[in-house]
């Protein structure tokens, strides 16, 4: 089995479950830095485009699963972002399926995104997997259009593609801003939300691996997309509740009316993150339940004590 972006946060814990459930694994990388020191073969690629040579990652591969991707960015100081996008996340994953149909692999999961549905929920709405998808960002469209270039080389070739569509993913060694969430009430930084009452669909790493390996063994995975959270969505006040909690730290949020906020963070230009800390994107994940008799290992609580607990241990600057 070969996955692609191995060095990366899911890929590493990806690599790492495989190879503890039996599997053989090959990981591909951009670069080794450091002698290999792992149970499992790393072939270095280079940079992930319309042009990546991939024969010795794919050799004796039956099965693929690609993680490698241009991810999203807050603030992407390219020309041309949907250019960048596409380079990675639709010319390099067109070039490595083609090779991976030649060279006889049989099933390819691709690992998309939420965006590709959209950027938020209203109500009691939670995102389907025959939604019409709607993704308002380069990134979101970089991996729609993977997805249906995936669908026509299947159509041609006979590659069986498994989508998977997550929502933010936190656990160890999780970046972003999650972990800028966990080192503000880390230090009892007083934040203003405590009236976010929203709902976000969250799902831990060790859920999204668990997903996947589901994806890759289930024969009626066939040609599939799927959702895939870790159950019930938290608003962004209870999240900060949760994580002060783990931490043993008080919560320190308060109260500021959700507009007031909006307003200010447009003036001052941060609109999208306020959206994520404040709207709502929740996912329905009842097919992969149905469909793979999958369910989510570990709860919220469970996946943020293990979070934290990397946290605390880790060198992550506070």
């Amino acid at each position: 089995m070969l996955v692609t972006g191995a060095s990366g946060f899911v890929g590493r814990i990806l690599c790492q479950e495989l190879l503890a459930q039996g599997f053989e694994v090959a990981a591909s990388v951009r670069r080794i830095t450091l002698p290999p020191e792992r149970l499992f073969p790393e072939i270095e690629v280079g940079d992930v485009h319309a042009s990546t040579d991939w024969s010795s990652a794919l050799t004796e591969v039956n099965t693929v699963i690609h993680l490698a991707a241009r991810v999203h960015v807050m603030k992407d100081v390219a020309t041309d972002p949907l250019a960048e996008f596409r380079k990675v996340n639709l010319d390099g994953t067109v070039n490595l399926a083609r090779q991976a149909a030649r060279a006889g692999v049989k099933r390819l999961v691709y690992v998309s995104s939420v965006k590709v549905n959209g950027e938020e929920t209203r109500g009691q709405r939670s995102y389907l997997e025959q939604d019409t998808p709607a993704p308002q960002d380069p990134y979101g469209v970089s991996k729609w259009e993977a997805e249906q270039a995936l669908r026509h080389i299947a159509q041609e070739t006979g590659l069986d593609v498994v989508v998977v569509r997550p929502p933010l993913v936190y656990g160890p060694g999780v970046k972003g801003n999650f972990i800028r969430l966990l080192v503000a009430v880390d230090k009892g930084i007083p934040l203003p939300l405590a009236g976010a009452n929203n709902a976000r669909s969250l799902v831990y790493v060790g859920n999204l691996v668990d997903a996947l390996i589901s994806c890759v063994t289930h024969p009626a995975g066939y040609g599939q997309t799927y959702l895939v959270s870790d159950g019930k969505a938290v608003s962004t006040a209870v999240l900060v509740e949760k994580i002060a909690e783990a931490l043993g730290r008080k919560n320190r949020s308060f109260y500021v009316p959700s507009r007031m906020i909006r307003v200010a963070a447009t003036v001052l230009g941060h609109s999208a993150q306020v959206d994520r800390l404040f709207g709502s994107l929740c996912v329905n994940d009842e097919k992969i339940h149905r469909e793979l008799s999958w369910m989510p290992p570990y709860t919220l609580d469970q996946g943020l004590r293990e979070t934290i607990d990397w946290y605390q241990k880790s060198k992550v600057p506070r």
